[in-house]
């Protein structure tokens, strides 16, 4: 590829860091050029790391983007990627002259950069803040930034996410840990913990909680030292307060420091206290000295350090909680050590310079393709289901419908109508609508190709007559604007009202070009409505070709739920539903025998936090023994993960009964609805029993046997999973007809 870097060269700090470090990457494999806008530090750098590098110092930015689209233009180059305020500009001025397509990463929050500077702001940040704008593809420095600017109105689907990458080759620091402390002029004393910090001493680093919080460390560790790093306005400010509330000769000011190995490896803990950040380059290059690490629950930062696994978070601004925290790692060396060899293995793992390299090379990739992609007078996929309702079940088949339109094509334009457009479009990266946004959803009906209704069951009558008129209905306007119609790995009925089934019939019969079903029984229900035109397939529901997330990020869970990660447990996922209080007590107390008949450990878990919360409680109150109830995550492959350490599940919930199914777990139903009993026969599964016939004996004796049939075979799972596959193989195969 020839990727062209364009950035004003005055930079310095993480983006300088990050710039430099990315293009002696795609340098080895790539054909890359800088083109810095001033001469400097940043260029000279940029050349003795063999970059080739141009400085184009005229002040007149029309005339230096004429020069450039011209040069752009010449030499092909594939992509123009933008970083900071000055190159957006020149990006924005260039993006209708060249072909090539145009991207910004954006290093931190435009609205902050010049936080302090008013006139700054009120001139550089407003024209930044309109050329980010106009730029057509964006790239956050962690995924928080990428929703922040999401939730600002910028496209999901021209969204990219990248992290600071550091080498993880081993470097010998220059001076030891003593020598080095020495050569600042701090004072120690044999048992000394040092704190550390290295940022730009600005408003948004937020030196000064530091320093409040590190004066309230030092009265109960006096031994707790503070190094501070770095140069900025705040200096003074911060200098005189750290005179104002710390001991004398607690508190270090090292300056503007050139040597981060040997300041790192003089450290045991890692500080991070600011306003706002992308993905700071100060945690993963203390991650590289197994530093033990407090930072502030802001941006991306969550996305390396998780509480309690690879460090501690605080709440930003927060100087009480943050000295909890200082304290607790002043006085703890084994949590020290843990956190800091934990967060080494991460950051190795997930956030070394390399990895960042690939992931740049493989967004530019996407976006050459997209580029060069044919305009269609129709494309792409508008999905339409009960998403956005707080139900982690109906969420999660969203997550695997996504996940499935991407393997078609992975440039194909996707929306889906949800309650939570917002939050939608941050967790899917996909364009989203309200569901009753009407003239919204009929825009985009207009320009897709393919409409796709469900999964879940969503034609049927018995929780909402007017829910099953409004799928109808949603149909009837996909086909009539010009889409296919599909409807996806569903399941029918049931459907009480004679007139609500002759009306279901007719749309679905007239209107729907394809159904795919999740069980054989649906398949039953719409011969008895009379559907006879659609082709009809019985495969199986999206949501079991979701796999499990990683290790760590189970373990995660666990760990911040207070529960060891390698526990044995049982799960009983209830919800509210008639007659569900009478059989409470009889869920509380096979939890209970569960604990002391096969030693698992019992937890309820509310997969549909606005309702099953309270039915977990009504059972686990009434437990001798605490039972913790905790909500579901919203990510579809960590569900399944967590329901893979389960020896076994017990759920009147569809979906909990489902997710156990793609990993093995043995599972045991209680079942409130026919959907409930068809998935369960359908999958081979016996151990069930209606809601109104449970009982701990039933309950306690279905566990046993499922409990001793054990996991399914890894051949069962992955003939589900095939089933599940053609829902995807029906859906390409009405996208490519003409």
């Amino acid at each position: 590829m020839k990727i062209i870097h364009l950035i004003s060269g005055g930079d310095v700090g993480g983006a300088k860091t990050h710039v430099l470090s990315l293009l002696k990457g795609l340098s080895q494999t790539e054909e890359v050029r800088l083109v810095c806008f001033m001469e400097g530090p940043f260029a000279q750098e940029a050349r003795e790391l063999g970059i080739e590098t141009i400085v184009y110092p005229d002040k007149n930015v029309l005339r230096v983007a004429s020069v450039l689209a011209g040069e752009i233009n010449a030499g092909g180059y594939q992509v123009v990627h933008c970083h900071g305020s000055r190159a957006n500009l020149i990006g924005f001025l260039l993006r209708r002259k060249i072909q090539a397509p145009v991207v910004t990463t954006v290093h931190s929050d435009y609205r902050l950069d010049y936080l302090g500077r008013p006139i700054h702001h009120l001139t550089y940040g407003t024209i930044n803040t309109i050329c980010v704008r106009k730029i057509p593809y964006h790239i956050g420095v962690s995924d928080a930034m990428a929703e922040l600017l999401i939730s600002r109105g910028f496209d999901p689907q021209t969204m990219f996410s990248i992290y600071n990458g550091v080498e993880f080759t081993s470097v010998a620091p220059a001076m030891d840990r003593q020598t080095y402390l020495n050569s600042i002029g701090l004072q120690t004393e044999e048992n000394s913990v040092v704190f550390g910090i290295a940022a730009r001493l600005s408003a948004v680093k937020d030196v000064g909680t530091l320093i409040r919080g590190f004066a309230r460390t030092v009265r109960q560790v006096p031994s707790a030292r503070l190094v501070i790093a770095g140069d900025g306005e705040q200096m003074a400010d911060l200098r005189q307060l750290a005179a104002e509330t710390c001991p004398q000769g607690s508190v270090c000011f090292a300056g503007w420091v050139g040597d981060m190995e040997s300041f790192y490896n003089a450290m045991d803990v890692n500080t991070l206290t600011s306003l706002s950040e992308t993905f700071p380059y100060a945690l993963t290059e203390g991650a590289r000295h197994q530093c033990a690490t407090i930072a502030s629950r802001v941006g991306g930062i969550p996305d390396l350090i998780e509480h309690g696994v690879t460090g501690l978070l605080f709440t930003a601004q927060n100087e009480e909680e943050l000295a909890e925290q200082m304290i607790s790692l002043a006085q703890d060396d084994s949590l020290r050590q843990r956190l800091g060899r934990q967060l080494y293995e991460k950051a190795r793992r997930d956030f070394s310079a390399s990895a960042t390299v690939e992931k740049q090379k493989e967004i530019y990739r996407i976006m050459i393709r997209r580029s060069q992609r044919p305009r269609r007078k129709r494309d792409g996929v508008l999905i339409c289901g009960a998403y956005g309702k707080g139900n982690a079940g109906d969420d999660s088949i969203l997550h695997a419908i996504v996940r499935q339109m991407r393997h078609i094509d992975p440039d194909m334009p996707l929306y889906v109508l949800t309650r939570t457009p917002r939050e939608t479009k941050i967790q899917y990266r996909i364009g989203a609508v309200h569901t009753f946004n009407l003239p919204g959803f009929l825009r985009i009906m207009r320009h897709t190709k393919l409409y796709l209704n469900g999964g879940g069951s969503l034609i049927q009558d018995v929780t909402s007559t007017r829910s099953l008129y409004y799928y109808l209905a949603s149909i009837h306007l996909a086909k009539i604007t010009g889409n296919r119609v599909l409807m996806y790995g569903c399941g029918i009925g049931p459907i009480t009202h004679p007139i609500n089934m002759r009306c279901a019939g007719r749309v679905i019969d007239r209107y729907v070009d394809g159904v795919t079903l999740r069980e054989d029984t649906s398949q039953d229900e719409l011969v008895r409505m009379g559907v006879r035109k659609p082709n009809i397939y019985v495969t199986a529901d999206p949501a079991l070709l979701l796999h499990p997330a990683d290790d760590d990020r189970v373990d995660g869970w666990f760990l911040r739920n207070h529960l060891d990660p390698n526990g044995q447990y049982a799960m009983f996922v209830v919800r509210n539903w008639p007659g569900y209080a009478d059989k409470a007590p009889s869920f509380a107390a096979a939890a209970e025998t569960v604990k002391r008949k096969f030693g698992l450990t019992p937890i309820f878990l509310a997969l549909e936090t606005k309702h099953d919360q309270s039915a977990c409680h009504l059972a686990a109150d009434q437990m001798k023994n605490f039972c913790p109830v905790l909500t579901v995550p919203n990510d579809g492959d960590l569900i399944v993960g967590i329901l893979g350490r389960m020896e076994v599940v017990v759920s009147m919930r569809l979906h909990a009964l489902i997710f156990a199914a793609a990993v093995g777990t043995p599972v045991v139903g209680a079942v409130y609805d026919p959907k409930v009993r068809a998935f369960l026969d359908y999958m081979g599964k016996k151990h069930y029993m209606d809601l109104e016939d449970v009982t701990t004996e039933r309950l306690m004796a279905a566990i046993a046997e499922a409990l001793a049939e054990g996991r399914d075979a890894p051949e069962t799972i992955e003939h589900l999973r095939v089933l599940a596959a053609e829902n995807e193989d029906v859906a390409r195969r009405l996208l490519e007809e003409p």
